[in-house]
C-alpha cells in the first residue's frame, strides 16, 4: 500500500463577530484533535479592524488565552501569506476569522488505496452544514408529502 505521511486536508476558514473563537469552538476542534479523527496542520487568526487594517496572528502568539496551547501544528505555515491576505480581505470589518487546516486522518488509507491503485479523486466538494441540512429537510418533505398521497389514492 502506498504510504503518505498526509491524508487529504481541508482549508477551512471561519468568520466571527468576536476578537476570538467561542469556548465551544475551541472545544470542538480540541475534541476532534484528541479523538484522531482530524490533525491540525495549521492554524492562524486574521483581525479586520473596523478601519480595514489586517492584525494576522499565528498560533504560538496567542499565549494560550483562548485554550489551544497544548496543541501542536504538523504543518504550521501551510497557510501560506498570499492565502492569508486574501482571506483577510473577504472578511467584514469588524471581525475575527481564522485559518484551519486540517487533515482527515480518517480518509488517509482510502486515499492510499487510489493511489496504489492508479486511481485519481476527480472531484471532491463540501457541502456547508446549513445547506445539507436544509436539502435533506426538503427532500424529506418531499417524500413524506409523496407517502400521504400514496395512502389517500
Amino acid at each position: 500500500m502506498a504510504e503518505f505521511e498526509y491524508g487529504p486536508a481541508e482549508f477551512m476558514v471561519a468568520q466571527f463577530d468576536t476578537d476570538r473563537p467561542s469556548a465551544g469552538v475551541v472545544d470542538a476542534i480540541l475534541e476532534l484533535v484528541d479523538s484522531g479523527t482530524v490533525r491540525l496542520l495549521d492554524l492562524v487568526f486574521i483581525e479586520r479592524h473596523a478601519d480595514g487594517g489586517v492584525d494576522i496572528i499565528e498560533l504560538d502568539e496567542m499565549d494560550g488565552d483562548i485554550g489551544l496551547s497544548d496543541i501542536t501544528l504538523d504543518a504550521s505555515g501551510i497557510a501560506g501569506d498570499e492565502d492569508v491576505q486574501e482571506i483577510a480581505q473577504l472578511l467584514q470589518p469588524g471581525s475575527t476569522g481564522a485559518i484551519l487546516v486540517i487533515e482527515h486522518r480518517w480518509a488517509k488509507e482510502l486515499a492510499s488505496r487510489f493511489f496504489e491503485s492508479g486511481g485519481v479523486v476527480l472531484h471532491s466538494e463540501r457541502i456547508p452544514a446549513p445547506v445539507l441540512n436544509a436539502v435533506a429537510a426538503e427532500a424529506y418533505d418531499e417524500l413524506e408529502s409523496d407517502e400521504l398521497e400514496t395512502t389517500e389514492s
